[in-house]
Order: C-alpha cells, then sequence, then structure tokens
C-alpha cells in the first residue's frame, strides 16, 4: 500500500471542515476573536444566509501589518503568550479560525490599531495569500467571506435555506451576548436588522438579567430566580426561571463556563435533577447558568469547535448546580409566574374582542405556549387503589387496606397516616389539615375589610364555582386557585416530609437477582452502592461483570423489575453520573398517589375549608405549580381587570 503525504491545500480543507461547518460557525469563531480584542461593539452582516458574504466588524485593539500576515497561518494565534494549554483564560487559542476559513473561501481582512496611522488589509483565496497592503479603516479590525465553501462545493450541498442558516447565527450571537452584556451586537442581512443588543454598564447582575431577558423571553425577567452560590473552588451564579414558565423544549437552557457558552449533557441533567418535582418529563424550565472555576479544573481543548468541556469533577458540578437551582426553587415559597395571568388576561382580552365583532360572546381559547387544562372530575371503579385512596367518606376496609399494600408495599405508612391528619374532627372532613389541630378550633377571617392582607398574600375566599376554582380577594385584586392541583403539591410535599423522616424503606427480594452487565457499567455500580442502598436498592458486585440484587424500595412494589431498574441505573450512571432514574421512579410513585389522595374537582368546600387550604399553600414551599408544572392559581390585578371593562 503507497503512503503518501497529502497537500497542504488539501490538509487545510479538511481541517477547516473541523472547525467551519456553516456560516454560523465561521461568525462564532469571528465574534469570539473580537470578544478577545476588547471589543465593545461587534456588527455582523449577513447575505444570501451566509454563502455569497458575511462581515464581522469590531472596535477592538486591531492588528499591526506584521501580526495581519501572521494571522492567517495555521496555529498562529495570540492568545497563548507562553506554551500553556492549562491556563486558558481567552474564547480563542487553537490559531484555527482564520486559515480554515480561508482555505475554503475567499476571506478579507482589514484592520488598524487604535494608536497606528494607518490601516492594512490582506486577502485569503483558496489558501492563496497576498501581501498586505495600505487600507482606510477605523480603529479595530473588519474580516469579510466571500463565496463561502467555493473551494469545497461538496458542502454547499449540505447547507440549509438562507433563512435557516441566519437563525443559526442569531443562536450563536445570542449565547455570546448573554455572557457579555458589556458589549453591544447587531445581526442584519443589509436589508432588515435581525437582532440588535445594546451595551450596557451598572450591576453586573442587574444588566445581565435585562440581556438574559432581551434574548430569552420578555417575560423572564419578572419571573427569573437570582442563583449565587459557591462550593469549594466553584462559583455559579445566573438565573432560573420559575416552574410554570416552561417550553417544550430545552433550547432556552444556557451553561456559561468561564464566559464560554458550553452545550453539555452535564447540564441537561442538572436542570432534570433540580426541577424533577415541578414539570412533567416533556416540559423545561428557562435559564442562564454562568459557572467560573480554575482554567486547570476544566479541559476546553475537547473538540475543534470549542462548544464541549470537561470537567476534572464533574459531579461537584453538578451536585452545585442541582442544590443551587433546589434552593432558589425552595426560597420561591408559593410564587408562581406572572405569564399564567397574563396569559388569562390575554384570553379575556381576545374573547371580548371576539365578542365584539360577533355582536356576542364566545368561549373558545385561543392557542398560547403554555397550556392550562384543568382536570375533570373522574369516577374510579370500586376496589382500585385509587379509589381506596379518594374515598373520603368511608375508612379503608380490610381488603383495600391490603389491595393498597400489595400494589404499592409501605403505602400503610401513608396512607391511614394521611386519612386522620386530613380528616380532623369538626371540619366537615377537611383534607387541608396536618398539624394536628383541627380546622375548627381556628377562626379564618373571611371579612375582607379586616383581612390582613400582608400576611395572607393569596386573600380571603370569596366563592368556589364550578366545584373545582376557589377565587379570593386580595388587597389588590384577585387569585383564583385551582383546588385539585394546589392540594395535589400540599400532599406531595407531606409525603416527601414522611420519607424524608422515616427513610426509604425496602423490600428484600425472596431470590436475589442476578445482572450481568459489562465490567464497566458493574464497576460503576459496584462503586456507588453506598449511596444506592440510601435509596433503598442494595446491591453488590458478583464477579467481572454482574452484580446481584438483593433489596429494591419498598415503594416501587413487588412487580419491580429489578434488572431494568439496574440496567437504566448503569446507562444513568454512565451518561451523567448520578442516580436520577431512581429518584424519579420514587417520585413518580409518590406524585401519583399525592394526586390521586388530593381535594377532587367537583369536591364543594365551605369557606372554612377554602381558607384553609389558602393558609396552606401560603406556607408550603413550590405550592405555586402542581407536580406536572401546571400553575396552581391565577392572580389577576384590579388594575388590569379595569382595563377589561375599559375603566381605565
Amino acid at each position: 500500500m503507497l503512503i503518501r503525504r497529502l497537500p497542504n491545500t488539501l490538509v487545510n480543507q479538511i481541517a477547516a471542515g473541523e472547525v467551519i461547518e456553516r456560516p454560523a460557525a465561521a461568525i462564532k469563531e469571528l465574534v469570539e476573536n473580537a470578544l478577545d480584542a476588547g471589543s465593545r461593539n461587534i456588527d455582523v452582516v449577513m447575505r444570501d444566509g451566509g454563502r455569497s458574504y458575511i462581515s464581522v466588524t469590531d472596535d477592538g485593539c486591531g492588528m499591526s501589518c506584521e501580526g495581519l500576515g501572521i494571522c492567517i497561518e495555521r496555529h498562529a494565534t495570540s492568545k497563548l503568550p507562553s506554551d500553556d494549554l492549562v491556563h486558558i483564560k481567552t474564547l480563542g487559542f487553537r490559531g484555527e479560525a482564520l486559515p480554515s476559513i480561508g482555505a475554503v473561501a475567499r476571506l478579507q481582512i482589514t484592520s488598524r490599531e487604535a494608536d497606528a496611522e494607518d490601516a492594512w488589509v490582506i486577502k485569503v483565496e483558496g489558501g492563496v495569500v497576498t501581501d498586505p497592503q495600505p487600507a482606510a479603516c477605523n480603529a479595530g479590525t473588519r474580516v469579510e467571506i466571500r463565496d463561502l465553501f467555493f473551494a469545497t462545493p461538496a458542502r454547499l450541498k449540505f447547507l440549509k435555506a438562507a433563512r435557516t442558516e441566519v437563525s443559526h447565527a442569531e443562536d450563536v450571537l445570542k449565547r455570546l451576548a448573554m455572557a457579555n452584556p458589556e458589549v453591544g451586537f447587531s445581526l442584519s442581512d443589509e436589508k432588515r436588522t435581525i437582532l440588535r443588543l445594546r451595551a450596557s454598564s451598572g450591576d453586573l447582575f442587574e444588566v445581565r438579567l435585562k440581556r438574559l431577558s432581551s434574548v430569552m423571553a420578555r417575560e423572564f425577567e419578572e419571573n427569573a430566580l437570582p442563583i449565587e452560590a459557591e462550593r469549594e473552588y466553584l462559583k455559579l451564579s445566573g438565573y432560573i426561571g420559575l416552574p410554570t414558565l416552561n417550553r417544550g423544549n430545552a433550547q432556552h437552557q444556557y451553561l456559561f463556563v468561564n464566559g464560554r457558552p458550553v452545550k453539555d449533557r452535564l447540564l441537561q441533567g442538572a436542570v432534570r435533577g433540580a426541577y424533577q418535582d415541578f414539570l412533567a418529563r416533556d416540559r423545561h424550565p428557562l435559564l442562564a447558568l454562568f459557572l467560573e472555576l480554575p482554567p486547570e479544573m476544566v479541559d476546553v481543548n475537547v473538540h475543534p469547535a470549542k462548544t464541549e468541556v470537561r470537567f476534572r469533577d464533574a459531579a461537584l458540578v453538578r451536585g452545585l448546580i442541582v442544590g443551587a437551582c433546589k434552593h432558589a426553587l425552595a426560597e420561591a415559597g408559593h410564587r408562581a409566574s406572572t405569564s399564567v395571568g397574563n396569559a388569562a388576561l390575554g384570553m379575556l382580552e381576545a374573547a371580548r374582542a371576539r365578542g365584539e365583532q360577533s355582536g356576542g360572546y364566545t368561549s373558545s381559547r385561543p392557542s398560547t405556549d403554555y397550556t392550562w387544562q384543568p382536570r375533570p372530575s373522574v369516577n374510579y371503579p370500586s376496589g382500585r387503589l385509587s379509589d381506596a385512596v379518594m374515598d373520603y367518606h368511608a375508612p379503608l376496609s380490610e381488603g383495600q387496606m391490603g389491595h393498597v399494600q400489595s400494589a404499592l408495599p409501605g403505602a400503610e405508612d401513608f396512607i391511614p397516616q394521611a386519612r386522620q391528619e386530613h380528616f380532623p374532627s369538626g371540619l366537615s372532613e377537611n383534607p387541608m389539615e396536618w398539624d394536628g389541630e383541627t380546622a375548627g378550633s381556628q377562626s379564618y377571617n373571611t371579612d375582607v375589610d379586616n383581612f390582613d392582607h400582608a400576611s395572607h398574600p393569596l386573600g380571603a375566599a370569596r366563592a368556589q364555582f364550578h366545584e373545582n376554582y376557589i377565587i379570593t380577594q386580595t388587597a389588590d385584586g384577585i387569585v383564583v386557585v385551582d383546588q385539585h392541583a394546589a392540594h395535589e403539591r400540599l400532599v406531595l410535599e407531606k409525603m416527601k416530609a414522611q420519607m424524608a423522616e422515616q427513610g426509604v424503606r425496602t423490600q428484600m427480594l425472596l431470590l436475589p437477582e442476578v445482572v450481568e452487565l459489562d465490567e464497566d457499567a458493574a464497576h460503576r455500580l459496584v462503586k456507588r452502592a453506598d449511596e444506592l442502598s440510601e435509596l433503598g436498592l442494595v446491591l453488590e458486585g458478583f464477579g467481572a461483570g454482574a452484580v446481584v440484587v438483593r433489596e429494591v424500595p419498598a415503594i416501587l412494589g413487588e412487580r419491580a423489575n429489578a434488572a431494568a431498574l439496574v440496567t437504566d441505573l448503569a446507562d444513568e450512571l454512565a451518561e451523567l453520573g448520578e442516580t436520577l432514574a431512581l429518584k424519579e421512579q420514587i417520585e413518580r410513585v409518590l406524585g401519583t398517589m399525592a394526586c390521586h389522595g388530593s381535594v377532587r374537582s367537583g369536591r364543594r368546600l365551605n369557606g372554612e375549608e377554602m381558607n384553609a387550604l389558602l393558609r396552606q399553600m401560603e406556607v408550603t414551599p413550590h405550592s405555586g405549580q402542581c407536580n406536572h408544572g401546571r400553575p396552581t392559581y391565577i392572580e389577576l390585578k384590579l388594575a388590569d381587570i379595569e382595563k377589561l371593562f375599559s375603566r381605565r
């Protein structure tokens, strides 16, 4: 077999394919160079989706004539003053971007240093370089790319429509803009301005929130929770959205490491762990987190495009993210996102407008990004577990309790106590009180004129309508509460507290089950055996490529598939390095029990019961959303209501 050296032009084109896969990749590299140069304003222009023309203009430090001649050589960079690939403090450092672009396009770079009298321009066409020439240019650098991929026409066939390529470039700019609120950015196609973000100054937290809101969603600023936490050498800051402000995909989840936007599976796993009690699996929160750590504790030299990083201690990073997010969510208390109330007002306004146009009122609802459908009342057949948990008016029979125990071993620890605590004497079997006091011994003041709104932000109950919704009067508006969704959250939090006090009960398998895995997977499980046992899964090594399962969490039931559970856990550990799968299964069962054990739609409540529910919501964490991420209440301000009636 003949071995030969590839020509330099082909080598450069192959290398360019690793770095410049589409116009957005070229823009990313050039904008990162501009940021490293200390720019305060960066303007990007695209034509034909970047195929025919791209320009990136900045007001950074610029380059001299000598630097301009060197910058287009492969692996030439100003960002590594020493031969140290460990302490990297810039966005770029490989010295590949400009020669890669020059190998597949017609490249022109014009630059002038701030204190220089003359500017210089250099051209590269398909890898062929011309000598620098004098030119006219303001202080800074302008890079122009024409006919991208003309030297590799096969790559052109894989580009998408112009609009799609522009959207990719816009996403790149938005990510870099989030990490640099002190820099102004613009993107245009010479006909219209697609993106314009002005530079901001002041407190970093404030300007960062405004930049995030302008990029992610207009309502994000009103519904964001601040994050600021430290652990050992890690520092985490940023904002996360309330659970009720969510989307159907994870596109609005951003992680920045030392100012570098990265796409990392670690973030997705950590966010899923932090929000697992508050959102359905197909809903995703909005957030932006900024992680700072010593450069030697993270490897940014993993991928040519520098979008992936590798942490020296990934478990520590994940623990900090999960802990900080959970703490912020707990601090939010019963707060729900303002987008819920705004959506309701929008629906009312749209319905009124349609009614005016048609001469009557119509009840059809406009579609929104967030849909909320109250659950209808459901009748469960006798003898089912759900019927046993839901039936408030009859004690559990021995047969029903036996069915509960057979379906969910360990459930007897929750259901009998929950029934006793849910139905104290003197309050019509009120299911709201857990603290041992009877609601009949308390006085809930429904006199709105003398009501203490400062102590009770959810107001005083005024009525129940459609046997599911409670309407309350607050100091400056009204609140509409979904009684089933609200009590579902209260019951779940109570169950979680009981589980924390009593621990996870385990169920010993009559015959220990041997699960065969590959050797690495088995080793990961055995290494984490102590942590898994705290969650109720007791296993130990059984040879080189197998584990033996002796006990499983009792709440998973006698039909728990130990082999499937262990296999999924091994996959989770390999991908994310954590035990989320087991926790999720336990939480899923708790959530189901809480749903079935809460006040159902169609249940009539008296005034004492309604106010008892409101007071419990005010002191229960996360009561602003049910276990599935739906809001438990909607708040409407009086000023907004008056606008609906043209009183303002």
